[in-house]
């Protein structure tokens, strides 16, 4: 019998620094203090979902105990890198803070780090999810974070920083992992389905990157489904089907159509997308970043573009996309998704033809000074 399938997202994980994608900022800062020897105590990981976090901490760990270092290029062959990689290291500790997070626990973790490192250089204490620890737990933690002994090393993750102690954070040294670009993560999956031996079109890779938001682990376990569903040929329509989404030449064409205020057009998109079984809270998303974009390209055109198919300005898309940001809640809690929605669209076209009251006022004062300046050269 075979040893069991293995998810792209466990047999892709990052082995080293330069496997991490989209991460440099972090990826350069942590291999000059292992290269400069400016290794600090304790280190804390913040950022979304999928972005690395935990695979960054694991590299990091395996950086320190290898056989040859500490080194900013781990070998990933030596016993220590192995074991590492395995999860059977006995000196790298992962902890899960949502399950380990009473004030017994922490002690006894206090209790443990007195002991040097059994193989490696260094004990290195994993917390993921460290917000859930209690704050009694925190406080427990306190003194030996502050002052642990040499041959420890503490790596926090989290996705809310804003949960922990203030008297946490001041104490470690933050990194901020950041949500990864689309166009890094279509090229990261493509990367993967041509080692797997499987076809996969541009625009299907484009698709499930949108779907990720920023996240590579929900990027590869969506590519893993749809492999799983269309076999080695996977196209765009296909992960549209799966997942609900629109294509994002229709979700220019809805922007489009709201720009022009043409609101026949708007109803029969929404029926067409209703009748095919898309996602409207995610169509909802999808075309907020679609006008985001238009607004960034006013902002960087002297206050006009038309991005959209007709010229605008920057006051009727920032107007426009402040509707469709309030319209979310709306949205998703409503009873009926498709009449909310429809609602919403309309709300957005009036918001978008809308001229603000400071404007208006403005523009008169305008028109009437240069009236009065033409009547005196008369």
């Amino acid at each position: 019998m075979s040893n069991g399938y293995q998810v792209i997202a466990r047999k892709w994980r990052s082995q080293t620094f330069d496997e991490i994608v989209g991460q440099d900022h972090v990826v350069r800062t942590l291999k000059n203090a292992i290269t400069r020897d400016r290794i600090a105590h304790a280190y804390l990981f913040v950022g979304p979902r999928g972005t690395g976090k935990t695979s960054t901490a694991r590299i990091f760990a395996k950086a320190l105990n290898c056989e040859k270092g500490p080194t900013p290029n781990p070998c990933g062959q030596c016993q220590s890198c192995k074991a590492i990689a395995e999860g059977s290291s006995l000196d790298v500790i992962e902890i899960d803070g949502a399950s380990n997070n009473s004030v017994d626990q922490v002690r006894d973790l206090r209790d443990d780090v007195r002991y040097a490192p059994s193989q490696g250089k260094y004990k290195v204490y994993i917390i993921d999810e460290v917000h859930m620890l209690s704050p009694a737990a925190f406080n427990a933690l306190l003194k030996t974070l502050e002052e642990p002994p040499p041959h420890v090393k503490f790596v926090f993750a989290t996705t809310e920083a804003q949960k922990l102690l203030p008297t946490i954070i001041s104490r470690c040294q933050r990194f901020d992992l950041k949500p990864i670009p689309a166009p890094l993560i279509a090229g990261h999956l493509g990367h993967i389905a041509k080692a797997e031996g499987i076809a996969i079109s541009e625009g299907a890779l484009n698709a499930i990157a949108r779907l990720a938001d920023g996240g590579m682990r929900d990027a590869q376990s969506i590519l893993d489904q749809m492999i799983a569903f269309c076999g080695d040929k996977v196209e765009e329509a296909d992960v549209l089907e799966v997942y609900g989404l629109v294509a994002e030449e229709k979700i220019s064409e809805l922007a489009s159509a709201i720009a022009r205020a043409d609101i026949k057009r708007i109803i029969e998109l929404v029926d067409d997308f209703d009748a095919n079984g898309r996602d409207l809270v995610r169509l909802l998303i999808d075309l907020e970043a679609r006008v985001r974009e238009a607004l960034l390209d006013a902002v960087r055109n002297n206050g006009t573009t038309d991005t959209l198919g007709v010229p605008m300005r920057t006051e009727s898309l920032a107007r426009l996309l402040t509707a469709l940001h309030e319209g979310e809640a709306a949205l998703k809690f409503g009873l009926n998704e498709k009449a909310n929605f429809e609602v919403l669209m309309l709300k957005a076209v009036e918001e978008s033809r809308a001229r603000a009251i400071d404007t208006l006022i403005r523009e008169l004062a305008e028109l009437s000074g240069g009236a009065g300046t033409a009547e005196k050269k008369k």
